[in-house]
């Protein structure tokens, strides 16, 4: 079933209520979807989106933190601005809200961050096993080879910097004895980044396990990581 990314004649009726009541629709719709998929488990990942500045401050739209997304309502989505203060809900937002906002502040053309506790992924994650360009589309959606980021609590300082410095200017990291992110231009381009990173996860995994994997050619790299350039430029 595909994820239905645009917003309803009620939706839009209701718009009143807040000035940003679709964003947060957007935001819940791809956190149900996202364990519907079984991309997370319980209250588990997070999603946020970066929203347009008001009076020079820079905000985002973001999932609470600890609770079920099938019981979230969109006002349980939370508005806060890059210094983490409240704008507008009154719960505790995203315990890595932080690694969020260091994303958005050092990658100017990410608008949407998902953190998922995918399985082959996150058993990566254990064996801290980066993935190799081993797929066109991998690196066309992605980017590159999926690094791994070093261990470090959630939330942290510490967790924010290792996932800028495995993330670079690709679109997905894994992230040590947690899980995986992926990011994107709009939400929609990063759950396509978190399904493709299980995909490829998974693959290589699997090429792991029959004993033989094959690498991408240098010249095809290249020629996707080229084409990933230029659809992220600017």
């Amino acid at each position: 079933m595909a994820i239905d990314f645009s917003q309803t004649k009620n939706d839009r009726q209701g718009s009143e209520l807040s000035k940003w009541l679709e964003e947060k629709k957007l935001v819940l719709t791809t956190a149900r979807k996202m364990a519907e998929r079984g991309l997370v488990v319980g209250t588990s990942g997070n999603v946020s989106l970066r929203l347009l500045p008001e009076n020079g401050r820079e905000l985002l739209a973001i999932t609470p933190t600890s609770r079920y997304y099938d019981l979230l309502e969109p006002d349980d989505i939370q508005i806060i601005d890059f210094e983490a203060e409240p704008v507008e809900g009154d719960l505790p937002p995203s315990v890595e809200t932080m690694l969020h906002i260091g994303i958005y502040q050092k990658r100017k053309n990410v608008n949407a961050v998902i953190h998922t506790h995918s399985v082959y992924a996150s058993a990566l994650a254990v064996a801290h096993l980066e993935i190799p360009p081993i797929l066109e589309d991998q690196v066309v959606v992605m980017g590159s080879e999926i690094k791994v980021a070093g261990y470090a609590a959630s939330g942290s300082e510490e967790q924010v910097n290792n996932v800028l410095e495995a993330l670079e200017d690709c679109n997905a990291a894994i992230l040590a004895n947690h899980g995986a992110i992926g990011v994107g231009r709009d939400l929609r381009e990063a759950f396509t980044v978190c399904e493709m990173l299980e995909k490829t996860a998974r693959i290589y995994y699997l090429s792991l396990a029959i004993g033989k994997v094959n690498l991408l050619p240098d010249e095809a790299v290249q020629s996707c990581r080229a084409f990933f350039r230029q659809l992220h430029s600017g």
